[in-house]
């Protein structure tokens, strides 16, 4: 589903989370050359940077480094810092835990971050992230807030001694006598908690937690985004009615004065308005709207700019078919991200004419966390190009002359990788559609491959022919082991406008499929894939799609449905955003049933052939799990071989190493058996200890 809709380093710290130097990620690369195939856990494995965040004066880089934890089972993340004229990098942070979300401050003494450590003051609730500062030399950190329900995000006033905070209300005297009279319960579409902005002070060196003070308040809107006006007197937001998903499309504007704690609301249009940036001058606003469009799912987002004190709104990038997403405003333009086609790039538009150039380069780049210094005249930002490793990079924003900071793809040495390339061909309807196609490093266009396909989800997720860690898929493994793999962005797929996102609408499924198979279609024609053994798979919406597979077409020997969407109307009375079908079907189950049915893979259930495994979170909110038990049983019904796997404690993403290691080895084993043929492991019972008597069937428990 659409998200409401994605690594260097020169000094080993003696954390046990320390992210490697790239001396010692070459020297691991080479003990690992025999196998030059990576293992499910040494892809689990690869270290990653991201959320490069550059000083204001532009000598200096924090960044995110991410390594994984296999004790803790978790991916921890810590800061480290980058100097761009020597291209030296070490830890910033070394605790356990995580350290997230680094900004400096304007004066560019202090990096203020979020991290869930043990708390240095006594009391601190536990897994709760808390505001920390740091001196940008180094040194110990300094807790600086100590919140019941911690800190879900800051911003650094203009002055560089306070900060604004959101965080969520604990709960109310009301409720919890409630509990303690009536035990547990939840109210649906009730017993909110909103979430709110304060102010706390930054005191240097201070041993105790600042002390908040609330600047919003009440039970009429739950606040987002916000940052601060540049004399520090005001900060603007976005807030919707309540905290539920939901509630998203009635975000609107606001302006809060600090001193006096007065609200003004200066945006209200249909749809979501978010994400607010000042002018230099403090004057207007910039922000991100749906500009009125009641399917802001599926249509482009607007940038647009109002008054600081409310009125007219001005709509800026009508021209610009994409969704932008606003990062800035400077003294030379307003800033925003987008993805075209298979690339990610930075963006500049021109306020007063709408003009909008295009700064990053190459053409090809897929690229993203941009910041920029105090001038705007240099940028930072994590990006790839085809074939490679995402790192973090420095540069002037014109002309566009990328430096790397980091070395995360030397951890890669020493396997043999697959190849990627962007393939295309033309749909059933004439549609054309692109994808990444991956082949084996020994390529033979004269042999037969079988072929795989690994399906985004979204739907307005991309695919691009970058090299990311695998996570739910073993694809590094399946083209070593001989096959190809193709990952289509199907119609809905960003990138590629709002008419193409737009092609699914009251079309799911449908035309989704005859995207994949004409793909799949187009590369048996080519002579090099083995007609006869085909797989699919994919999560969230991509495992809709192999769902429809599954149901659709009996040309596969196996299908994978991660977190997918078996029966539309079993979804939209379950999940946690139901304005999604409403959207892209036109229509609720009750106003229009046959769309609903037309489109799920459910309604063609009794021509169902394919072994199919089912991989699905408990707690799945999204697409919660009544799709995968529906898929299941009909499935069994119908004599087809099923295996369901439940992740306990999970949600709509198996987010945690070794989880993700279950979900890649079931899939390893699933289409070895059915692709390759192999035969599935048996499991053997345990063996009696021998003054154990053998139980039977008529003995007592």
């Amino acid at each position: 589903m659409r998200s409401v809709s994605l690594m260097g380093v020169a000094m080993m710290c003696a954390s046990a989370f320390a992210v490697s130097t790239p001396a010692q990620v070459a020297a691991k690369a080479a003990q690992t050359a025999a196998s030059a195939v990576p293992t499910i856990d040494q892809s689990l494995e690869w270290q990653s940077a991201f959320n490069p965040k550059i000083s204001p004066d532009a000598k200096r880089v924090v960044y995110e480094a991410q390594k994984t934890n296999w004790e803790e089972n978790a991916f921890d993340r810590n800061l480290w810092i980058g100097d761009i004229a020597s291209g030296e990098t070490h830890a910033l942070t070394t605790a356990k835990k995580s350290s997230t979300n680094p900004e400096w401050s304007p004066d560019g003494r202090w990096i203020a971050f979020l991290s869930d450590r043990p708390g240095q003051i006594a009391g601190t609730p536990e897994a709760k992230k808390q505001l920390y500062v740091i001196a940008a030399d180094g040194g110990e950190a300094q807790q600086v807030t100590n919140v019941e329900n911690g800190v879900n995000d800051f911003a650094w006033a203009p002055d560089s001694k306070r900060m604004a905070i959101s965080m969520t209300d604990p709960e109310t005297k009301a409720m919890k006598d409630r509990k303690e009279k009536y035990g547990e319960y939840s109210v649906v579409h009730g017993d909110y908690q909103m979430t709110h902005l304060w102010t706390v002070e930054f005191s240097n060196g201070s041993t105790t937690a600042a002390e908040p003070k609330r600047l919003t308040e009440g039970d009429k809107f739950s606040v987002g985004d916000f940052s601060w006006s540049p004399d520090g007197t005001r900060v603007a937001f976005s807030a919707q009615r309540n905290p539920d998903l939901i509630s998203g499309d009635t975000s609107d504007l606001y302006v809060v004065h600090v001193n006096d704690k007065t609200v003004k609301k200066i945006v209200s249009t249909a749809g979501p308005d978010r994400n607010p940036h000042w002018s230099p001058d403090g004057k207007n606003i910039a922000f991100q709207t749906a500009a009125g469009s009641q399917y802001f799912f599926y249509t482009n987002g607007r940038i647009g700019v109002v008054g600081a004190d409310g009125g007219a709104v001005q709509i800026l990038t009508e021209s610009f078919d994409e969704n932008p997403g606003l990062i800035a405003w400077g003294p030379d333009g307003i800033y925003f991200g987008a993805v075209q086609k298979t690339s990610v790039h930075l963006f500049r538009l021109n306020p007063g004419t709408g003009a909008v150039e295009r700064l990053s380069e190459p053409e090809g780049m897929v690229a993203g966390g941009f910041s920029f210094s105090r001038d705007y005249k240099r940028v930072a930002y994590r990006a790839a190009l085809d074939n490679q490793y995402a790192e973090i990079f420095t540069t002037s924003a014109t002309p566009w002359q990328g430096k790397k900071l980091t070395a995360m793809g030397e951890q890669l040495k020493g396997f043999t990788l697959a190849h990627r390339e962007v393939a295309s061909w033309e749909s059933g309807d004439g549609t054309t559609i692109e994808g990444v196609l991956y082949t084996p490093a020994n390529f033979d266009a004269k042999k037969k491959y079988p072929l795989l396909v690994v399906i985004h989800g979204g739907p307005t997720g991309v695919d691009q022919p970058v090299v990311n860690a695998d996570r739910y898929y073993p694809i590094e493994r399946f083209v070593a082991k001989g096959a190809v793999v193709v990952r289509p962005n199907y119609r809905g797929s960003a990138g590629y406008g709002e008419k193409f996102r737009s092609l699914n609408v009251r079309n799911l499924g449908i035309g989704d499929y005859a995207d994949v198979i004409s793909g799949v279609d187009s590369l048996i024609a080519k002579g090099f894939v083995d007609k006869d053994r085909l797989g699919a798979m994919g999560w969230s919406q991509g495992g809709y799609i192999s769902a429809y597979i599954t149901t659709f077409s009996d040309r596969f020997k196996a299908v994978s449905v991660g977190a997918g969407i078996s029966d539309w109307s079993t979804y939209y009375v379950n999940t946690d955003i139901t304005p999604f079908t409403r959207q892209y079907l036109h229509a609720t189950p009750w106003d229009d049933p046959e769309i609903y049915w037309k489109t799920s893979p459910i309604s063609n259930i009794a021509k169902a052939r394919t072994p199919t495994l089912i991989q699905h979170g408990e707690n799945d909110k999204r697409v919660p799990i009544p799709n995968a038990y529906e898929l299941r049983q009909a499935l069994e019904d119908r004599g087809v071989p099923v295996k369901m796997v439940v992740y306990k404690g999970f949600g709509h993403g198996i987010d945690k190493p070794k989880q993700q290691r279950a979900v890649m080895e079931e899939n390893e084993k699933w289409f070895a058996q059915y692709i390759w043929g192999e035969k599935p492991e048996e499991s053997k019972p345990s063996e009696p200890k021998k003054d154990e008597k053998k139980s039977t069937a008529t003995e007592n428990p």
